[in-house]
Formats: C-alpha cells, structure tokens, sequence
C-alpha cells in the first residue's frame, strides 16, 4: 500500500491523504487549503490522478479543511462513494452549500466592486457543485466495518472534536492504517472524549495544538469577565466563530451565564445560518454528544438567530450592548467580515479570537496585534480590544494528544506527524519519539511513502 500527503503536511490545513493498493485509490479526507495564499493556490494543483481512477473518499468530519475540495473532484470527474457518519453528511451539506454560495457572492462582490487582481475573479467552485457532491455521501455507522475496495476494508470510530468527527482505520491486506482526523478533548463539554485505538501498523495523527497547552482558565469565567466589561463601557462582543460546534459551545456557555445571573442581561445573537441549521442537528443526533434535552433547548431560546441579510445589515447599527457571534471562524469569510469592517474600529467594541487561528487568516493577524486588516479591498483598522481565547477549542492539546497515543499496545511501526503548523508538527513528533519511543516523523506536501 503507498500512500501520498496531498495536504495537511507540514501546514493545519487541506487534509488529504491517498492511498494506493493493487490499482485502487481511496482518499482519506478531501479538504480546503485555507489561510496563506501560497496555500490557497494549492487548491488550483492538478489533483495527481486522473479523478476517475478515483474509487473512494472517507471523511473524518465535516470542517472544510477536511471536505470543502469535494465539489471540486465531483466537477473534475469523481463519481465515487463518499463515506462518512451519519450526521458528518448532514454537516457537509451544510457546509458545501454554504461554501459554494459563499465563493460565488464574494466573487460577484469582487467583480462588482474591483478590488480583484482576477478579471473576472472566479469561484473556485459553486453552489450547484457543491449540490453534485452531496449526491455521493453515504452514512457510515461507527464500528461498522463495510468493504471499499479488494481486500481493503473501513470502520470509523469515534474522534470527539464536533458532532459526527470519526478516526479512520483502514485495513488492506493485513496492514492496518489508521488516522486519527481532528482529536477532541478528553473534558470536552459537548462532545464525548475520542474513542481509544490500541493497534496499528501505521498512524496519521493531528498536531494542530502539538506544541503547547490549553490554558487552565475557567472558560465560563473568562467569557463573562470580557462580556460584563465590554457592556459597562456600552461595547458589543464580536466573536468570529465556526459553524460546526464552537459557535453551540459558545451558545451553551452563554446560556449557563445567563441562568447564574454572571452576566448583564443583554442580547445574543447568532448570526449564521449555516450554525443555526447546524445547531439543529445537536437535536436530531441526541446520542453523539453530552448535552441534555433541557440544555439544547435552554441555549437555543437564549439566542436570537439571525436569518435574513437585512437583519444582519441592522445590527451593525445595534446601540446596546450585545454580543454577536458570527462566522467565519478565522474571519477568512461569511458576514462577520462585514460585522468587523464596522465594530472593529471602534475601542468600545471587544473582538472575542476563541480557539486557533491558521497562519495567513485575518484571525491570526488580529490576534498578533495587526493595526488593521485588509477586507473586501479596504483596510479597516483594529482598534476594538482583542481577547483570545484557547480554553474554547474543540482540539486536544500537546498532552491530551500523548495520552491519547499511549492507549496504543504496541508501537505502530511508524507514525507520521500530520495537520499543524510546522513548529506544532515538529514538537509533537519529537515528544513521540522521546516520551514514547516510536519511529515518527512529519511529511512533507506530496511526499509518498510505502506501508509494508
């Protein structure tokens, strides 16, 4: 079996991982290169193969810098199966419908307005593929171990992280590979701790927090601390956040605030509604995570859920304290851009970072104490407070990610050190090898190695 890193090496961003056996090709993961733009181009590269001689894909979940590529290979040719969990495939339709409508109105913008160095700037793909890719998910319960190719077998375990997020173990002829896709944390108040995996001949595994610690602040603390200080000055809270599972967190955490009385009784607002339809999937898929009716019903009455433009247009307007969350995460994309280009000038205002930024995005730049960031071809000043925040990521961390490797028996004969920063990928593998003992390394984009 040979299997070749199409992203996600030596980068946090656009996993994909191809395996070779006996003339068959099945992809782990088919995400989004986002962040940087040397790494942005790389969503343009010719895959490598011709996307016919394509048999399969598998996800671990449904973040788009694990699935966003799909309506691409879908476009090129690829006809396949896609499997995933049950609720990853309701998230990838929410998600790829969202991407694709997404590029094509910032494309239009771009045109419209002229601040593209493409004429015409083009999406990269559009809603309608998206709509073609969605044709070829097919559900995969956990555990269930179902044929993808001759002698290659799938089963998908549980990775914690965000609703449906799955390890992969694929079993060809013996040799048994397993990636551990985006690891979840042990105490993690929605999602359940990852599944342990005790065997392996090889292991892919994430290191997006390899090289430090979550902090041991109290998150609900820290929340109403910035909240309660930004209201006493007549501010709005401005929290970029993702769709899938950070912004039902921050919901939930408000929800709790706001039954202690630990913060001002003001307005919350979720404006996404890609995260409004995603909160209701913590509903239909009760059993995947740790909330109880009461809970989920609770954090979604406490919430004002935005869903027309022209109300996201009037909030820019808001004259009370309030606090808007608002994708997208990194600030790479969606209507908290256009919250930003109004809050963020202002130093009553406060912009709430939770959780890892990617190298590139205007959310790291924010976060590294840029005076202004560049959008929509204006540059707008940063002058509101910024606060980041670890303690809200959905990511195990340096330890959590160590002691999830010692539940292994034995020693994989090699583990390869994948999705992180280059920094992250180096100081998670040489804890491999010091703590643990074992064989590791951190590929690089479009190495290919032999798994014997």
């Amino acid at each position: 079996m040979r299997m070749t890193f199409l992203g996600a090496a030596g980068t946090v961003t656009g996993s994909k991982y191809l395996l070779e056996h006996h003339g068959k090709h099945v992809l782990i993961d088919c995400g989004l290169f986002q962040g940087y733009k040397q790494l942005r181009l790389h969503n343009w590269d010719a895959f490598g193969l011709p996307v016919r001689d394509l048999d399969a894909i598998v996800l671990t979940h449904a973040h788009l810098d694990h699935s966003g590529y799909l309506p691409v290979l879908v476009r090129n040719g690829y006809r396949g199966p896609i499997y995933a969990t049950a609720a990853t495939c309701e998230l990838v339709k929410i998600l790829l419908l969202d991407s694709g409508r997404l590029q094509e109105e910032e494309a239009e913008f771009a045109n419209r307005h002229g601040f593209s160095k493409h004429d015409p700037a083009l999406p990269l793909y559009t809603e309608q593929d998206a709509e073609q890719a969605l044709k070829l998910l097919r559900p995969l319960a956990l555990h269930h171990k179902v044929d993808i190719a001759p002698q290659m077998s799938l089963q998908l375990r549980g990775a914690g992280h965000i609703l449906g997020a799955a390890s992969v173990e694929i079993v060809a002829d013996g040799v048994t590979l397993v990636c551990s896709g985006d690891l979840g944390r042990p105490n993690d108040p929605l999602m359940f701790a990852p599944e342990t995996i005790e065997q392996a001949d090889y292991l892919l595994v994430e290191s997006t927090y390899g090289d430090r610690h979550h902090s041991v602040e109290d998150p609900e603390e820290k929340l109403a601390e910035v909240i309660t200080r930004t209201a006493l000055r007549h501010g709005i809270t401005l929290v970029p956040s993702f769709a899938v599972g950070r912004a039902q967190l921050l919901m939930y955490y408000l929800y709790r605030l706001k039954q202690k009385h630990a913060i001002p009784d003001l307005p919350i607002y979720l404006n996404s509604p890609m995260a409004t339809d995603v909160t209701r999937l913590y509903e239909r898929f009760r059993d995947e995570h740790r909330l109880s009716p009461e809970e989920c019903r609770g954090m979604c009455e406490g919430t004002h859920f935005v869903h027309s433009t022209q109300e996201s247009i009037d909030l820019d307007q808001q004259r009370i304290p309030a606090v808007i969350i608002a994708a997208s995460g990194m600030a790479t994309g969606g209507r908290v851009l256009h919250h930003l280009k109004t809050l963020a000038p202002n130093p009553l205002n406060t912009l709430l970072i939770p959780g890892f930024q990617a190298g590139g995005t205007r959310g790291a730049h924010i976060v590294a104490g840029a005076p202004s960031v560049r959008i929509h071809g204006q540059d707008v000043p940063i002058r509101a407070e910024v606060v980041q925040m670890d303690s809200l990521s959905a990511h195990a961390d340096a330890d959590e990610i160590i002691q999830w490797l010692r539940s292994f028996k034995r020693p994989p004969k090699h583990t390869y050190v994948v999705h992180g920063e280059p920094n992250a990928a180096d100081v998670l593998r040489q804890r491999i090898s010091r703590e643990l003992g074992w064989s590791v390394s951190v590929p690089e984009y479009r190495d290919g190695v032999e798994l014997s």
